[in-house]
């Protein structure tokens, strides 16, 4: 059986070349103003992406721009009901402006990570984009309370595994705060990603295999590689017969 897989980039930040990953990818998680990007950037990044037959998503975060929205803050269900649907709104408005529609919202930084092992974050998250679009798909990391908390709802949920990030043992990310935490060899992270796509699971730092099954892999458009990581992906992907398609 022929295997599928979708290829998503985090974008609209202002720190990584778009129009060049957007060849690359089949999906766009596009930056709401709250962490990175404005009102302008959104509609020029959609338009990019539906120029590339790119599925168009928002990336809703904590109102951070001061730590790019990588520091958590606490808050309350409700407040992260209010959270979310303000970005969608403003990403909606955006998508309506360039006369496109939204195919699905992938939460950033901090409040994603915390949604992973949070039921309670995540649960408020699915509900919130329940409510604004059921329609919508919600990324989420592999096998996490993100994605167990949404189709639990009946929202449809797609498991995201890493091309760019290290893995702890248990399947979490390792943080960023550590040395080892990014993967930035184009040739290491196709492989990572390939394995993956294949149904082989990730090998942790430590050497362990660790089982997960995805069907979105991630690379960030920040990083000081991220074409070339895209690009190498994809060529793995093709080479192998894995067939790249959106969620």
């Amino acid at each position: 059986m022929q295997r599928t897989i979708d290829i998503n980039c985090d974008l609209g930040e202002g720190c990584g070349d778009d129009a060049a990953l957007m060849p690359f990818i089949s999906s766009a998680n596009i930056a709401c103003g709250y962490h990175a990007g404005d009102a302008a950037t959104m509609r020029t990044t959609i338009a990019l992406a539906a120029d590339q037959g790119v599925a168009i998503g928002a990336h809703p975060s904590y109102q951070d721009r001061e730590n790019f929205g990588r520091s958590e803050v606490e808050l309350s269900p409700a407040e992260i009901r209010i959270l979310i649907l303000e970005q969608l709104e403003l990403f909606a408005s955006a998508c309506r402006e360039v006369g496109v529609v939204m195919n699905h919202v992938k939460p950033h930084g901090a409040l994603y990570n915390r949604s992973a092992r949070d039921v309670v974050v995540a649960r408020a998250i699915a509900d919130a984009v329940l409510d604004f679009d059921a329609g919508l798909t919600l990324y989420g990391l592999a096998q996490s309370n993100s994605t167990e908390a949404a189709r639990s709802l009946g929202l449809m949920a797609a498991d995201e595994a890493f091309a760019d990030r290290a893995y702890e043992p248990d399947g979490s990310l390792v943080s960023r705060k550590k040395e080892n935490s990014l993967i930035n060899s184009p040739e290491i992270a196709a492989a990572q990603a390939l394995h993956i796509a294949l149904g082989g699971g990730v090998v942790a730092v430590d050497g362990s295999n660790v089982p997960l099954s995805a069907e979105t892999i991630c690379v960030h458009g920040d990083g000081p590689n991220a074409v070339a990581i895209a690009r190498t992906i994809r060529s793995a992907f093709e080479l192998a017969g894995v067939v790249i398609k959106a969620p």
